[in-house]
Parts: structure tokens; C-alpha cells; sequence
């Protein structure tokens, strides 16, 4: 170790430094302030450069050599050391850490450094006087989006569990959420719900009874828990849909004898077959076993004992036994073509691309007028009269009726401005999204006429494939003319590359043209429910001994007004007079 003067521009940047984010402005002027009045005061630390050089290369100092550059200092004094095994990354940690604290960032960027020259987490841990957790928790911020980095370099850390939701996500998701969260200049991230917006749930491999084939078949990466106890399998995955579809079909290359799959309710419980009792003891050999998935996606089993089957008319067969019914244990279900998540997918596809061409598509006016009466008969809408009406058919349209309206009050019959109503109105009813906005099979009938499926956007992306089944994904490669892989992630990323370019997916479940059957249910739909009307109507007008003030007490209406006018739904008539639909 020896003291010498050198020119500070001769010395050499050491890449393994410690602290690389940058000191602010003022703290930069302060120093350069101090050398240019009293020089450097402590000199900078260097070693000789290894692999053959004859320079001196920076272990702690670079600040004060950059500034004394700036400061036009011909020459400093450095302090020479011996050359570290690993390039002083250590020494420059401990020191770097003494003088002022690493702020996160720049201390995990040390340890990776280290642990990349061999050290283990235990060793740096002793050495920097941390707890392995610490070290741990750090290592989280390779997982990180450079762009939080540089939020969490500033000393605003997110806590322990929301770093480990932030570190899970992939970087096209942490890139969305930051750039809806990302806080102001000199404000803090709201970390808690950059979290939230990341949370997925996840399914854990102690809880898998697949193997490895299925594990590859659906493209499940196991992701290691480091805050997991050490006795436990803390490994786990967020991809849901490949881990419930592994767990399904094992499901169903398992079933036991006289087993089936069940399906499960909202709370999680089976589904039992119609007239089953669940067995709580012991199961006999004549019982059946209903498997099924829990919340978290572990397989269960529920026994359960079917009702005796009646004899067939004949009695026996030629050999004696006994000919019932039929089998009363349950076929076992396949998995659908397309999962809930699918059809939700659908459901907003279809409904984006009927907005999309009820606000662009040429549409005649005896169509748009014929799909104004459409709309009105779909599921998802209700219009009340009299007091109660402004809830729904006044509030939701009131806008639209307003265009329709002059100045002086009147009604305005410019079709330009009936048609730009009209069209609105239609956005505002129609709707295929799964849930109580439905509007059924007059969405798609709708959307069939205009021309919607042109509207459609395309669906070869990784996330709807992820949505169908084996069989399914299989149909879609062949229909593209590509040859299904052994496995279903392979199926799936070859689909994914093809559709990239020009080839466009609509998947035909998308499609709108509604089956035959679903229009003649909606066809015998309506018909029963106007029979029903007409049937509530003349029971109302001849209802012995009843005014229409006595109707509307019965009903829950105001008086004064006439009783099969002022009904609010059909409901109240049924329910008043006893009428049963059928």
C-alpha cells in the first residue's frame, strides 16, 4: 500500500463499482466547490490493473476523480492497493456502504456481482453483516422493470410481499400497471396498488396430481417460493387455465370405477348427480365417486349413492339378470372446447365488433329500424312506465331522446339525426358479454345482419389460445394447415407465430350467426311469454268483482289508471292471479 500523485485523467473507470446511480446536482457542486478550495482531501483508492496493463484502476473514488477533472486538477494523490481476486467488488461494496448507505438498488446490484464471482448468499450475508432473507429479498429486483428500478433507486421501496408480487409478474405486465401508476415527479409510487394490479392467483405444484408429461403438454413453468419454509414445497404457477386443464384431463385418464367428474357451485362444493346422497362414512363397493377441483385446484373426491334403478318392463333377460333403465353412474365430462375464460373473451370480441359496425357499417333504414325493435326484446333490457321508469328506460336513453328534441320542445324527425340516435341506442342495448348485460340471441342475430363478423379482431394470441382445449387447439392448426405438436404449449406457440403476420383468426365459436335452435328457443321464448300477456290480460278484464282500482291494489300500483296499462313486469300479473308460465 502506498501513497502517489498521478493525473487523474490516466486513472480507469472500475465496471464492478458499486454505486451507480448518480449523486444530485447540488451535492455535485458542493464537492467540486470543496476541491477546487482545499483539493481532495481523502485520496482515492486504486489498484494496478490486472491481464497485462500497466494503469490504475478506481476502487473507491470515481466521484472524487470525476470532479477533480472537472475542477482542472493536474495531478491528485491515490492511494495504491493491492488487485483484489475479484476486482475489489467487495472492498468497494464495504466501502461504499461505510461512507453512505447503498440504497437498494446499487446494493443488489453488488451482491449479483458477487454471487456472479462464486460468493454464496450465506458468505455475502456474513460479510455485509445482513440476513440471508435480506439478501433474498434483494435478489427480487432482477425481476424488476428498469423503470421501477430507478423509483426504488430513490430510497421509495415497495414492503417485502408487494415486491414479490411486483418481482412475479412478466415485464410486459409490470410495464402496463407502471405506466398507469407511475407516480408524478418527487411523488412516491403507490406500491400497494401497482401490486394489486399484478396479483395473480396461483396454483401450487404440492397441490398437482399430474406428472411431468402433462406439466409439458400445457406449458407449466414451476416458480421457486424463496419466502416459502424450507420443509415445504413452495413451487408454483400462474398460469391457472394450463394448471386446471392438466388437472382435468388427469382427472379423467383417472377415474375410478364407477367415478365421474363433477362439476362444483359458486362456494366451491359438488354439484351431486339429480336424486344422489353423499356418503359421509365409509363407501360401499356400490357407491359412486364423484371427483371434482377445489378453489385452489387440488383434485377431491365425494362419495355419493344413486337411488335404486326400477325394473324394466319384461323383467329379466334370457340369462337372468335384471335390465334397468339405465346406467345410473354419470358419464365422465370432457373438458369444453372453449373455458369460461374463452367464451368471456368471445363475449367482449363479439360485443366490441357489433359496436364497432352499428357505428360504421351502412345500414338501410328499414334495418336499423327493424333492429330497434330487436334490441327491445333482448334480455338484458327493461323499460318501466310511470314513476319507476327513469331507473332504467329513462336514464339509460334519456340522452339519446334528447337529440330527438328541438329547442321549442318538440320532436325532430331529421333522419340524420334519428339515424345517429338510432345507431347509439342500439350500442347502449346490445351486448354479448356473458353476465347480466346479455342480450341473448338478438346480440348475435343483430350482429349476423350487419355484418359484424368483418368487425371481429383477430384471436391468435397466446392468451386465447390458452382458452381451448387439446381437441380444439389441434382443429384450429389443422384448419390453418399446420401439423399438431406432441405437446399443447408447442401447438399453441407454433399457432402463435403464424397468426403474427397476416393470417387473421376468428375462432367459428365467435362467429355470430346464432344455431337453428337457439333461434327457434328464442322464437318459442317470446311466444310463450306474449300468450302469458295476453292470457294476464284477459284475467284482468274479467276478473269477477275486481274495479281497475282493485286490480291495482292487488298489484302494488298506483290508482287511478288502468291495471294492465300500468304494470311494471309481467312478474307482478303472474304472481297476482296465480297464472304459471310454462
Amino acid at each position: 500500500m502506498q501513497i502517489m500523485k498521478v493525473d487523474p485523467r490516466a486513472l480507469k473507470e472500475n465496471p464492478d463499482r458499486m454505486r451507480q446511480t448518480t449523486s444530485s446536482p447540488q451535492a455535485d457542486a458542493l464537492m467540486l466547490a470543496t476541491i477546487k478550495a482545499v483539493g481532495i482531501v481523502q485520496p482515492p483508492v486504486v489498484a494496478p490493473e490486472t491481464g497485462g496493463g500497466n494503469g490504475y484502476i478506481i476502487d473507491a473514488g470515481h466521484r472524487r476523480v470525476r470532479l477533480a477533472i472537472a475542477a482542472g486538477l493536474e495531478e491528485i494523490e491515490i492511494l495504491v492497493v493491492d488487485a483484489a481476486n475479484d476486482n475489489g467488488a467487495m472492498r468497494s461494496m464495504v466501502e461504499n456502504s461505510v461512507r453512505e448507505a447503498l440504497n437498494p438498488v446499487d446494493q443488489w446490484r453488488g451482491i449479483e456481482r458477487l454471487v456472479a464471482l462464486g460468493w454464496t448468499e450465506e458468505a455475502i450475508a456474513v460479510a455485509l453483516a445482513l440476513p440471508v432473507r435480506q439478501i433474498r429479498k434483494l435478489r427480487l429486483l432482477a425481476n424488476v422493470l428498469p423503470a421501477m428500478l430507478e423509483q426504488m433507486a430513490l430510497g421509495d421501496m415497495p414492503s417485502e410481499q408487494h415486491l414479490k408480487i411486483i418481482a412475479a409478474a412478466s415485464e410486459f405486465e409490470q410495464k402496463e400497471v407502471w405506466k398507469a401508476h407511475k407516480p408524478k415527479k418527487g411523488d412516491t409510487a403507490a406500491w400497494w396498488s401497482i401490486a394489486n394490479a399484478l396479483t395473480k392467483k396461483r396454483m401450487y405444484a404440492k397441490d398437482a396430481s399430474f406428472g411431468e408429461d402433462l406439466r409439458e403438454a400445457y406449458g407449466i413453468a414451476w416458480v421457486e417460493d424463496l419466502f416459502a419454509p424450507a420443509d415445504q414445497d413452495g413451487r408454483y404457477t400462474t398460469n391457472v387455465e394450463g394448471f386446471l386443464g392438466a388437472q382435468h384431463e388427469w382427472m379423467t385418464s383417472n377415474l375410478p370405477k364407477r367415478g365421474a367428474i363433477v362439476e362444483v357451485n359458486t362456494w366451491g362444493q359438488p354439484e351431486l348427480p339429480k336424486k344422489a346422497a353423499q356418503v359421509y362414512g365409509k363407501p360401499s363397493k356400490t357407491d359412486h365417486a364423484g371427483l371434482y377441483l377445489d378453489r385452489d385446484g387440488k383434485v377431491q373426491t365425494v362419495h355419493y349413492r344413486m337411488p335404486e334403478a326400477a325394473k324394466a318392463k319384461g323383467g329379466t333377460t334370457p340369462g337372468g339378470d335384471v335390465v334397468v333403465d339405465g346406467d345410473s353412474a354419470a358419464a365422465p365430462k370432457a373438458r369444453p372446447d372453449v373455458t369460461q375464460k374463452g367464451q368471456d373473451m368471445i363475449g367482449d370480441f363479439r360485443t366490441d365488433a357489433l359496436h364497432d359496425a352499428l357505428g360504421r357499417a351502412p345500414i338501410e333504414d328499414d334495418m336499423l329500424m327493424t333492429l330497434l325493435v330487436l334490441a327491445f326484446a333482448g334480455q338484458n333490457v327493461r323499460v318501466d312506465s310511470g314513476a319507476g321508469g327513469a331507473l332504467y328506460g329513462g336514464a339509460r336513453f334519456g340522452r339519446h331522446v334528447a337529440r330527438l328534441l328541438t329547442e321549442d320542445g318538440r320532436l325532430s324527425f331529421d333522419m340524420d339525426i334519428v339515424r345517429v340516435a338510432a345507431r347509439a341506442t342500439l350500442i347502449d342495448v346490445l351486448s354479448c358479454r356473458r353476465g347480466m348485460s346479455n342480450s341473448g340471441v338478438v346480440s348475435r342475430l343483430a350482429g349476423e345482419a350487419i355484418g359484424a363478423d368483418s368487425y371481429l379482431p383477430n384471436m391468435g394470441s397466446e392468451e386465447f389460445f390458452a382458452c381451448l382445449s387439446r381437441q380444439a387447439l389441434e382443429t384450429v392448426a389443422k384448419d390453418a394447415g399446420l401439423e399438431p405438436r406432441a405437446r399443447v404449449r408447442e401447438t399453441r406457440s407454433a399457432l402463435v407465430a403464424h397468426f403474427e403476420g397476416d393470417q387473421n383468426l376468428v375462432h367459428p365459436s365467435a362467429l355470430f350467426a346464432p344455431s337453428p335452435a337457439d333461434t327457434l328457443a328464442l322464437l318459442k321464448h317470446l311466444d310463450q311469454k306474449t300468450a302469458l300477456q295476453d292470457e294476464a290480460e284477459t284475467t284482468v278484464d274479467g276478473a269477477a268483482g275486481f274495479t281497475t282500482d282493485d286490480v291495482g291494489e292487488e298489484v302494488g300500483l298506483s290508482g287511478g289508471t288502468d291495471a294492465t296499462e300500468d304494470v311494471a313486469t309481467l312478474d307482478d300479473l303472474e304472481t297476482a292471479y296465480g297464472i304459471a308460465a310454462e
